[in-house]
């Protein structure tokens, strides 16, 4: 029996170790940036969490001084910044936890790795905006304008009724997954009557979410988890749902349905509802 120096066995030993945690991360993380592992250990009562460092007063001075706001890291929890013009500013890391953001000018926006638990963006717009990585459980987009904006983190229970996500880029990058799939997680999100032309949720996590009459024409749910998914009399001409999962889905009194691509090839289309 050969001995392999103690040195040389731990790096060995480190090395078949890190592959292992690495292919868990990937299996933790293949439904996506779930709420369970993204806030695991994170206390949201904290006063990091619930408190702002900044007024309203404070924002809009920023704001007057002209420029791009530069807001990263800032602590805005719950604060009323409703209407404020926010085009180009820099909210990367910011935290915005049940703050108020209704109607506010959002377009072009940083808005990666925010935490925006609850956070009220009703009748916002956020044309190109990036909300990459951001936590936003059961936030609030009602009639809010997302045309073209980077939709990939945590949408868990968010609301999206009415709001215009057309040409939405919320299409997992397969490119770039060393750290396991990021992916769109919209999970019992609520986008009744939403238009979602064109927009890229390819590999989406959208279980139990609600599409009800919603606009799908041109949308790409190509390998998207829509299991127990509500899509009764949504617009789907154009749809693609080659390989998504859509057991238990509804998919009753859809509109131009001669035109729905991809749906021989669907994964467990005999548990669907027609």
């Amino acid at each position: 029996m050969t001995l392999v120096p103690r040195r040389s066995f731990l790096r060995d030993l480190g090395r078949r170790l890190g592959g292992i945690v690495a292919l868990a991360a990937v299996a933790r993380n293949a439904r996506g940036q779930g709420m369970d592992m993204m806030m695991r250990g994170l206390d949201l009562d904290s006063p990091r969490m619930t408190e702002a460092e900044l007024d309203r007063a404070a924002v809009e001075a920023m704001i007057h001084r002209g420029g791009p706001v530069d807001l990263r890291g800032r602590g805005l929890n719950g604060l009323d910044l409703a209407g404020l013009d926010l085009r180009e500013a820099d909210l990367t890391g910011a935290r915005l936890n049940r703050s108020r953001l209704a109607g506010a000018r959002l377009d072009g926006a940083k808005l990666a790795q925010v935490w925006a638990i609850e956070a009220d963006f009703s009748e916002a717009s956020l044309r190109g905006a990036d909300l990459f990585q951001g936590q936003f459980p059961r936030a609030r987009f009602d009639r809010a304008d997302l045309t073209g904006a980077r939709l990939i983190g945590n949408f868990t229970g968010a609301r999206f009724r009415k709001a215009v996500l057309r040409e939405l880029r919320g299409g997992a990058d397969l490119t770039n997954q060393s750290m396991g799939l990021i992916r769109a997680v919209l999970r019992s999100a609520d986008l009744e009557g939403a238009d979602l032309r064109d927009a890229d949720l390819t590999l989406a996590d959208m279980e139990y979410v609600r599409l009800r009459g919603a606009d799908l024409r041109g949308a790409r749910l190509v390998k998207a988890m829509l299991g127990g998914a509500d899509l009764t009399g949504a617009r789907v001409d154009g749809l693609d749902l080659a390989e998504a999962d859509i057991a238990s889905a509804v998919l009753r009194d859809l509109v131009g349905r001669e035109g729905l691509k991809g749906l021989e090839r669907a994964r467990n289309r005999d548990r669907a509802f027609f």
